[in-house]
């Protein structure tokens, strides 16, 4: 694809998003304590309703939902839509059943809260380090990536050269300020977000003649390189379907309802970075609020993204829809396909100079918000679950120093990474993201659940179960990564485990049989001490309320 450089105006925009970026986070310095542990990683627990609901959908809408959630639409229909709707429903999870726990246990970190319900450090430290492991394998890594694509399209630089200055700009935001400028960032970059994606959304449909237009050529939209007497390169039959056939699709119904929520479970109710904007709310209802006001905001994505990915495929399909891998090869530096290239595609084809330079704030923006969530999440969980443990009699100026000097171990990790994701990502970025999810968190999910719950449930049952649960995840996930899934038209010479059983429900059996190990464990041993329950299951909690 040919690159396009920002002209002046374009280079206005984005000096002036750095200006407006520069002076929040001024702003959120000077009104912040980041003198101590809770200004630092908890903004002092003073944040409103909007603003935490504005970092929670920022954080969420990263870099890599305008390449990936396009990119998935470009390819296979409006599909990857159920994740956003699902999210929706799982936001009101968090803020009506978790969250009410979470504040009356008084926590800072989400493994914190496994310490006071059951006692004990090993499920503590477990999940303090699993969570650190995927946010490198779905958050950091595919965000640099994604981000990178973006830069490389724009601008012509490295895929490296790129991923390194996103790095330096991202960690000056968050080591200066803590979580409150992430917050208050976090809200600008909401906001631009918004202005800057609706502008192409509107004018993608304009270009392909509304709605109507739409539906009428996707179904249209193949590449010239297509070969005759072939399906590969072809829009797929169900692809105005959200749910699809339970057993030949690649969003199985089912498996969607029973294993994706589980997933969603784990990143809106027990994932540090999601949880953490909420605990830094002032209130339970001003928690409960931000996550209301979270999930309206979380159907944006569908019109915003995915419609618009569908769009650059009827406008560009010899691009966006290759299907020859030497032709892609040639459009995007991969074989697997260019779909990805779909959102970037748009920005600049069909945004005039001026215009061009907002789209590459707003990439920025995404990139940003995600990022230094990230890194704040990741700080803090190293911080306060890992090294408190190894030196507990640690003083805030050591734990302070520890936080911010653990950032830069993530990105080095997250750099490494890049070259396995563009092997393994299958020209579908969102869907990596999703399986990889999938393969490790459903236990995560169940425990948490169980937790809050169920009063029977012990340590010793969360444990082993949580324990069995990782094991056969780890077996999944290397099974896929050793077994790459082959090119349209290639014999599929997979293991049936892993041709044949969709990664949704692997998690939706891994979810379910997690919370019944944990279950039988807990009934043939010694009940969990009331003391340490107290205040941390749901009953509890309303019945002391």
């Amino acid at each position: 694809m040919a690159v396009r450089y920002l002209d002046p105006l374009d280079v206005t925009a984005v000096v002036v998003y750095f200006l407006m970026v520069l002076a929040v986070g001024f702003y959120a310095m000077y009104r912040s304590q980041r003198s101590t542990i809770s200004g630092y990683f908890l903004a002092g627990r003073f944040m409103t309703w909007l603003p935490v609901g504005a970092s929670i959908f920022a954080s969420n809408i990263g870099s890599e939902h305008f390449i990936g959630l396009a990119g998935s639409g470009a390819a296979a229909g409006i599909a990857v839509g159920a994740f956003e709707f699902n999210s929706l429903i799982i936001l009101q999870l968090l803020g009506w059943v978790f969250l009410p726990v979470y504040i009356a246990s008084k926590v800072c970190t989400l493994p914190e809260y496994m310490t006071k319900r059951f006692g004990g450090r090993r499920i503590q430290m477990f999940l303090a380090v699993l969570s650190l492991i995927l946010y490198i394998f779905t958050k950091l890594s595919v965000n640099l990536f994604s981000g990178a694509i973006f830069i490389r399209e724009t601008l012509g630089w490295d895929l490296y050269v790129s991923t390194i200055l996103l790095l330096v700009m991202t960690c000056i935001c968050t080591v200066t300020g803590g979580l409150a400028a992430v917050i208050y960032t976090d809200t600008l970059q909401f906001g631009i977000m918004l202005v800057g994606a609706s502008m192409l959304m509107f004018k993608s449909f304009s270009a392909v003649g509304g709605f109507t237009g739409l539906m009428e050529k996707y179904e249209l939209a193949v590449a010239s390189d297509v070969k005759p007497n072939s399906t590969c390169g072809y829009p797929k039959s169900d692809s105005w379907s959200m749910l699809r056939d339970p057993v030949d699709s690649d969003m199985p119904w089912p498996g969607f309802l029973l294993g994706q929520t589980p997933v969603s479970i784990w990143y809106w109710c027990a994932d540090q970075m999601m949880v953490q904007r909420t605990l830094a709310a002032k209130s339970l209802s001003h928690a409960q609020g931000a996550t209301l006001f979270a999930g309206y905001m979380k159907v944006l994505p569908i019109f915003l993204m995915v419609f618009p990915g569908m769009i650059s495929r009827v406008l560009y399909p010899d691009v966006i829809a290759c299907s020859d891998p030497n032709e892609c090869l040639k459009h995007c530096g991969s074989r697997l396909g260019c779909s990805n290239l779909a959102y970037p595609k748009l920005v600049l084809e069909l945004m005039p100079a001026g215009l061009r330079g907002v789209m590459f704030a707003v990439m920025l923006a995404a990139l940003m918000s995600d990022l230094t969530s990230v890194f704040n999440s990741a700080s803090t969980l190293f911080t306060m679950d890992v090294w408190k443990f190894l030196r507990p009699l640690a003083k805030t100026k050591e734990l302070l120093f520890v936080g911010k000097s653990f950032m830069l171990v993530m990105v080095g990790v997250s750099i490494a990474w890049i070259p396995i994701i563009l092997q393994m990502q299958g020209g579908q970025l969102y869907l990596y993201i999703q399986a990889v999810a999938a393969y490790l968190s459903p236990p995560i999910a169940a425990i948490y659940l169980t937790a809050i719950l169920s009063k029977r449930l012990n340590e010793k049952g969360a444990f082993w179960s949580l324990m069995l649960g990782f094991f056969l995840g780890l077996v999944r996930m290397g099974l896929d990564f050793y077994y790459p899934e082959p090119a349209c038209g290639e014999e599929d010479l997979r293991p049936r485990i892993v041709s044949n059983v969709h990664y949704m429900y692997f998690a939706a059996f891994v979810f379910w049989m997690t919370i019944v190990v944990s279950l039988l464990i807990s009934l043939m041993s010694e009940p969990p001490n009331d003391n340490k329950v107290n205040h941390s299951y749901v009953a509890s909690v309303f019945t002391f309320s």
